[in-house]
């Protein structure tokens, strides 16, 4: 049976591509290889990969030292600028009265994944875009220099660490090899 067959799969990929959690995340920190990450197209690999794993009211920090860019072309760039991280009825307002962001769906759907809706705090430490930047596009800026230096990726772990003034958050060295959920997400 067709519908038996999907279920069963669906199981099995939770079971393989996911790293469960018991409870949600209350911090989560991702690195951003500088080999691998130079835009927010790619980088937001560490948003829409956390969500389900990220608590309400939650703090992701993205360090991305070499992200020097939005998108990945000038006119996804420029889409990212004009429109923004926005939540999903936004986006979808926005391609409503906007010819250029309704003609590029896949600028929108970039948006929304990029978009916490608002649901825990984003901060991106980039390496190579400013203030300015980072929160016009509506997310908190953080010093990537000051983030590398609380957050020293070499000598971290993937999963629970806990920095030097005692706070514990969860760290994922590379975003892109995996999803992470709490398990009352699933």
């Amino acid at each position: 049976d067709d519908h038996e067959c999907f279920e069963r799969a669906a199981a099995l990929s939770v079971e393989v591509n996911f790293t469960q959690l018991d409870e949600p995340l209350d911090k989560v920190v991702v690195y951003l290889d500088p080999e691998e990450f130079h835009s927010t197209w790619l980088g937001n690999k560490s948003i829409y990969r956390t969500r389900m794993a990220i608590a309400d009211a939650g703090e992701l920090i993205v360090l991305g030292p070499e992200v020097g860019t939005f998108g990945e072309d000038p006119e996804i760039d420029r889409l990212i600028r004009k429109y923004g991280y926005r939540t999903t009825p936004e986006i979808m307002e926005f391609m409503d009265s906007n010819e250029d962001l309704k003609a590029n769906l896949s600028a929108a759907a970039h948006l929304i994944h990029g978009s916490s809706e608002n649901r825990f705090s984003i901060t991106y430490c980039p390496g190579k875009l400013s203030r300015e930047e980072i929160e016009s596009v509506g997310y908190q800026f953080g010093d990537v220099n000051e983030g590398l230096k609380k957050y020293p990726v070499e000598t971290l772990q993937d999963g629970w660490n806990t920095s030097e003034d005692g706070e514990k958050f969860y760290f994922i060295s590379n975003p892109a090899l995996g999803l992470w959920a709490a398990k009352d997400r699933l």
